[in-house]
Parts: structure tokens; sequence; C-alpha cells
């Protein structure tokens, strides 16, 4: 008989926190209120981003930490590296894909026997297991896809005052025209 593994006693916030390569990632779940929910039941993967990674980026941006800390993206972005349930690394590499808990898709592809996140992002580590979920490092700092401006036709629609712009456009059979991309 093989006594059953225990659980990891600290979940995911509590791991990032008493690693220091993660500093600037517990400042920005810090910052965004995502504490509470990150030290939950769960289960959650996530996928975090080192100190590096976040230099890279505020450095590709042109920013500071505490302009990016300071982002009204900053949940949007931080939500972008969780997925729900404990997915792991034998699981990642099944995957074409994973929906994160901000919605939005990160594809996955593995490359060379690495896995790569969004064409780019590299994950490093593997399978630090929380009382929570799963952590695995990455490199970079994933940005969740912008959402589509919406077309002429839809702006129209979406507001009373061009309730005669929409009727003439309709009746005038121009409503595909100007919904398509310009």
């Amino acid at each position: 008989l093989v006594p059953p593994t225990p659980e990891p006693a600290k979940n995911i916030v509590e791991i990032a926190a008493a690693d220091e390569r993660f500093s600037t990632l517990v400042a920005a779940v810090t910052k965004a209120g995502l504490v509470e929910t990150l030290s939950s039941e769960g289960p959650f993967t996530v996928f975090a981003p080192t100190n590096d990674a976040f230099a890279a980026l505020l450095a590709e941006l042109g920013i500071t930490a505490e302009e990016l800390l300071a982002s009204p993206d900053l949940a949007s972005i931080l939500t972008y590296h969780v997925v729900a349930g404990k997915v792991t690394a034998a699981d990642v590499v099944k995957l074409d894909k994973a929906t994160t808990v901000n919605g939005k898709d990160i594809t996955i592809e593995v490359v060379d026997g690495n896995v790569i996140l969004n064409g780019s992002i590299k994950v490093i580590i593997t399978d630090i297991m929380a009382s929570n979920g799963v952590i695995h490092v990455i490199d970079g700092v994933l940005l969740p896809p912008a959402d589509p401006k919406p077309s002429i036709v839809e702006i129209a629609v979406g507001n009373p005052d061009f309730s005669t712009l929409v009727a003439a456009l309709q009746a005038a059979d121009l409503v595909d025209a100007l919904s398509a991309e310009g």
C-alpha cells in the first residue's frame, strides 16, 4: 500500500507571495483585488509571468510598473492568465486552446518540446502544485485580444438618435455594405 500524497498546504497566492520571482505579479493581483478569489477553493490554473516578463512588457509598452498597476485593464489582463480547473502540464500539451476566466482564449501549441502560448510566450516551469490548483511559470505577459470595434451599423442601431438613419439604411439595402470592413 502506498500512502496518499498529501495536498499542498499553500494556495496559489501564498506560493506566489513566497517566491521573489513573482513580486510584480503579487502586487498586480493585490492591486486588482484578486487575492481573495485566487486564494479561494478553485481549482485554478495560473500561467504566472515572472518579474522579468513584466519588466519586458513595461519596456515594450514604454510605461512604468505604477502605470500598469493603475491601468483600468489590470484585472482583465490578470484574469487572462487564469483558467478554471486544474490543468497539469500533461493535459496542457493535449490542448490547442484554453478559455480563460476573462472569457477569451489562449492558444496553445507544442514547438520543439516547448509549450508556447499565443504564438510567443513560453512555459518555462510547469506543475507547481497548490492547494487550490496549479501554477505554470511563463516568460512573458499574456495580453488579452482587443474586442472588435463596432461597425457603423451597430453604432447607429445602438443609439435611438439614429433611428431615421437606420431606417434609411435598411430601405436603401445598405446595411451589409456598412457592416463590412472599410
